[in-house]
């Protein structure tokens, strides 16, 4: 994916033109994008005689919309004024400001030579970032008994050693040196598939959870769906067998849900399949192209993410009444398993999307993409942090260096907004 390019508030009139002048994608006005100046409108009666109008001050004042210039404008009209402008800068994207067709012939080979030489280079970057993937699949395979490890214990299926007990000990007190040691027990030998022990109960449906953003997507009646997850894995692509319904040299990433019986679906494994686009991102990662997801095979009135509601209904020539069921789209953790399913190009450049409709696609997308993404780096290798909470901890930092960063931004929006306030009231 592209990224914006910054127009620099202010330009000298010695510096050397700019190559593109225009920003690869339409960037909001308020984002780092200088502003028109706009004089003062000054109103009558205050007229100070021969004193001179005060100059613009260079800047803020001079080039930002919502700011001193423009604080004789009414809200409507600065709102109007924006649009305007920010129409302008949406006609010029990707436009070229002149300056490379005016370069000599020469030059002009030169640059077309670059691009050669940078096609190369993205070519071995592919190469690099197939043989990362190659290196997690490799480290993925040694995992694995690990986490097969870690379904016998979760289970019951096996007790764990007094070795893995005593590490994990020495790991509680390195995280908290007040921790309190367990009582030596004995470890009943006879815990077997056959003869489960207690396990950990509700262990994935804990850790989901304990999730930011996942626990947000859990409801109380997928929690009872839930309780009957005993298993998470994450496979990479192309792998084996491939079954998803992709393309089988596709790029990606499989997530695998494993359920006992419920009362719910009748799915013992329900799948949520990433795919890669072909070519990487302008940074040099993959990008995700679309999401598959398994078709959830409901029991009788047990659709999760279905709400129904009972209505009657009159029949008018026979003045009779029956009741009807309806059945209303509503929010459940297993809408995950229906992914958003992105436009059509053609649909796009005809404009056949609304604006609104596109924007909450795309919230609704990197929702999705986030949430396998952290399926895959946080919670399966992890499940035991989250089901402690001691990932919490590391979350709340990540996400409170995020919150700085909006807090930043809105205390630089909140003080052009108090800057206006003023004006107008000085006015």
């Amino acid at each position: 994916m592209s990224s914006n390019v910054n127009i620099p508030a202010t330009q000298s009139s010695i510096a050397a033109p700019t190559p593109q002048n225009t920003p690869l994608t339409a960037a909001p006005i308020t984002q780092q994008l200088s502003r028109p100046t706009v004089p003062d409108i000054q109103e009558g009666g205050e007229d100070d005689g021969d004193d001179e109008p005060p100059s613009p001050t260079p800047g803020r004042a001079g080039n930002n919309l919502g700011t001193a210039g423009i604080s004789g404008l009414g809200p409507q009209q600065q709102a109007i004024l924006s649009q305007l402008v920010q129409g302008k800068l949406n006609n010029l994207v990707g436009k070229s400001s002149g300056y490379i067709e005016s370069l000599p012939l020469e030059v002009k080979r030169n640059v077309e030579g670059l691009k050669g030489v940078q096609n190369e280079f993205t070519k071995l970057q592919m190469e690099h970032k197939k043989e990362v993937l190659e290196l997690e699949r490799k480290y993925l395979a040694l995992y694995t008994p690990l986490f097969d490890r870690r379904l016998e214990i979760t289970l019951g299926h096996s007790a764990p050693t007094q070795e893995e007990i005593v590490a994990g000990e020495a790991q509680s007190l390195k995280d908290d040196p007040s921790h309190t040691p367990l009582p030596p027990s004995s470890v009943s030998p006879n815990v077997t598939r056959a003869n489960p022990g207690p396990g950990i109960p509700e262990f994935w449906l804990t850790a989901l959870r304990n999730h930011v953003g996942i626990s947000d997507l859990i409801t109380e009646r997928d929690a009872e769906a839930l309780k009957h997850l005993t298993d998470i894995r994450v496979t990479y692509l192309p792998e084996d067998g491939n079954k998803t319904g992709a393309d089988p040299s596709a790029l990606g990433f499989k997530l695998t849900f494993h359920f006992t019986e419920n009362d719910f679906f009748n799915n013992a494994v329900l799948t949520k399949t990433y795919i890669y686009r072909d070519e990487l991102g302008y940074e040099g990662d993959f990008v995700y192209d679309h999401a598959l997801g398994s078709e959830i095979q409901w029991k009788e009135d047990k659709d999760l993410t279905k709400s129904f509601e009972i209505k009657k209904q009159r029949n008018k020539n026979t003045n009779r009444t029956r009741l009807i069921r309806k059945a209303h789209p509503t929010e459940s953790f297993f809408n995950f398993f229906s992914p958003p399913v992105p436009p059509a190009e053609d649909a796009l450049e005809n404009g056949d999307v609304d604006d609104e409709e596109l924007e909450d696609l795309e919230e609704r997308l990197e929702l999705d993409y986030q949430i396998g993404e952290d399926m895959k780096e946080r919670i399966i290798p992890r499940a035991i942090d989250y089901f402690t909470g001691k990932a919490l901890e590391y979350d709340d930092m990540s996400l409170n260096s995020e919150d700085e960063e909006d807090i930043e931004e809105f205390d630089e929006d909140d003080e052009d907004e108090d800057d206006e306030d003023i004006d107008e009231v000085g006015s």
